[in-house]
């Protein structure tokens, strides 16, 4: 096996760090992967920073073991890489590339006041979670890290720039740091100029010149690993220094790429930890709280919606099953736990008989709210069964998700071709599929690789810089070079399914109120 013929996608989830090693016909051929979990320390999600740099040299040794075990030798290069992450959030840095703060991630809303004073200052949508709004808030509490500031990145660049020595962002994931001018790959010069004036007044020595990562585009090298960065990578040593890196991504472009839905009219869904969809728009929008305006890796223009939950609160009564199946001495995988229960869940009622729940371990923007509490409720006469048990809380998944994507589509009229699910919440066939159909009436594709989702995503990114043709658009590339004979599951629900879904999301908006108010009493 040469492996200067391969490309290496390395990615940051919320709950798993995972790296995804292809060929020169993007087939997978080895693969590693480290759990891991967010904490909330002092109101913040964060994640510590050894636990970035121990889980990045974790996931690696996991991948060399892969390589050893399935071709007989220790992975000592490959030919291209790259690194994506969770997007978004908060890393700010001193001259010397210290940390100012705990990193910030995409699931704190506690950047409210600033993501709506910029979005009026803007006249557009500053979403709570983007890099921009965070550095907005900290001016607007006073922070005492703010004097000795000089840069900010997102967590797939801070990681990059430790292998790389390069403070740059691939235009999708810069997309969510601070708005691109929608004709030409630039960070919006007028609303610049808006936010260094604004932050002047309150006296900033620094400017948004000074402080964001340069942008580059899908396809453009990103610089090259470095031995410092080598041996931070890999603290064996033996792994080369030299490699050429493709811009760093967040986790809604590598999605994108995975999914190939890069080009207009097309869109993905990835449901995770959180859920998001991205629709890519062939004409302007207005100005909505809950859609995001950001760009694909070639930076096309994007239409998000983004929710903070989505699989957490199915998880946990997941592991409140396992431990009932444990105590009556039913041992069973959680792999196999899953697909039971979540096959269980389409023999329920469509509309889950009366049983509702609501999943925010988190605030949820598209709801207006700043923090959650996980609500599991039933009418008197519901029908409480686990078929429907389940079946609700796969559905309370993906109505918030639901609720953004109507804006869009009724509102907006944004047209969607192609629609295509990944994550984990698509792991069992058939099921994740048929809700997420039932949501937006239309129908839902899953591919066979969808269960590698973004590590997968930027290992064909790495791979499109490395072996794409010249002046090759990476839709192109994606059509007819990977994706070409790619074999994909397409379900339609059936009306039934579309209009219990409905029903049950009635049920659901008229309950948020009883959200609020577990928010409010259950401090």
């Amino acid at each position: 096996m040469d492996f200067k013929k391969t490309a290496l996608g390395l990615e940051f989830g919320s709950t798993r760090i995972k790296a995804v090693l292809i060929d020169e016909h993007n087939k997978l051929i080895a693969s590693g992967s480290h759990e891991w979990e967010n904490q909330l320390v002092n109101g913040v999600w964060t994640y510590s920073w050894d636990a970035i740099h121990a889980g990045l040299q974790a996931c690696f040794a996991d991948l060399k073991k892969d390589v050893k075990d399935n071709f007989g030798v220790t992975l000592t290069e490959v030919g291209a890489m790259g690194i994506s992450g969770m997007m978004h959030g908060y890393l700010p840095f001193d001259k010397d590339g210290q940390p100012l703060t705990e990193f910030r991630t995409w699931r704190n809303t506690i950047t409210g006041p600033a993501a709506a004073e910029l979005t009026e200052l803007f006249h557009f949508n500053i979403p709570q979670r983007w890099s921009i709004a965070h550095l907005y808030q900290a001016i607007l509490n006073g922070e005492d890290h703010l004097p000795k500031l000089t840069h900010i990145t997102t967590l797939a660049g801070y990681i990059h720039e430790k292998l790389t020595g390069k403070k740059v962002l691939g235009i999708g994931e810069a997309s969510g740091v601070f708005p691109i001018d929608p004709e030409k790959p630039v960070y919006d010069a007028g609303m610049m100029e808006k936010f260094n004036k604004r932050i002047a007044e309150k006296g900033m020595k620094f400017t948004l010149q000074d402080l964001l990562p340069d942008l580059l585009m899908a396809g453009e090298n990103a610089g090259y690993l470095t031995e410092e960065g080598a041996l931070f990578l890999d603290p064996t040593g033996e792994f080369k220094p030299g490699v050429p890196f493709a811009p760093p991504e967040g986790d809604a472009g590598t999605g994108m790429t995975a999914t190939n839905s890069v080009a207009a009219r097309t869109g993905n869904v990835s449901a995770g930890t959180s859920d998001f969809a991205m629709i890519v728009v062939d004409h302007g929008l207005g100005v909505h709280r809950e859609i995001d305006m950001v760009t694909t890796p070639a930076g096309l223009p994007v239409a998000m919606v983004h929710c903070n939950n989505c699989t957490s609160d199915i998880n946990a009564w997941v592991n409140l099953l396992a431990e009932f199946a444990g105590l009556i001495g039913a041992e069973v995988s959680k792999d196999a736990l899953y697909k039971k229960l979540f096959n269980k869940a389409m023999e329920g009622d469509k509309d889950c008989g009366g049983l509702l729940s609501f999943n925010y371990f988190s605030g949820e923007g598209v709801t207006d709210l700043d923090e959650g509490r996980p609500v599991f409720a039933r009418m008197e006469n519901a029908k409480m069964n686990l078929a429907n048990f389940m079946r609700c809380h796969l559905l309370s998944a993906l109505a918030t998700l639901k609720i953004g994507m109507d804006i869009l589509t009724k509102e907006e009229n944004v047209p969607i071709d192609k629609l295509y699910g990944h994550g984990g919440y698509f792991k069992t066939p058939g099921v994740g599929q048929t809700m997420l159909s039932a949501a937006v009436g239309s129908p839902v594709s899953v591919m066979e690789t969808a269960g590698e989702g973004g590590p997968y995503g930027m290992a064909l990114l790495a791979g499109y810089m490395l072996w794409k043709k010249a002046g090759q658009p990476l839709e192109d590339y994606l059509n007819h070079v990977v994706f070409a004979d790619a074999k994909s599951s397409t379900i339609m629900a059936d009306e039934a399914d579309v209009k219990g879904f409905q029903e049950f999301l009635t049920r659901y908006k008229n309950a948020l109120p009883m959200e609020k108010a577990a928010i409010d009493c259950l401090k």
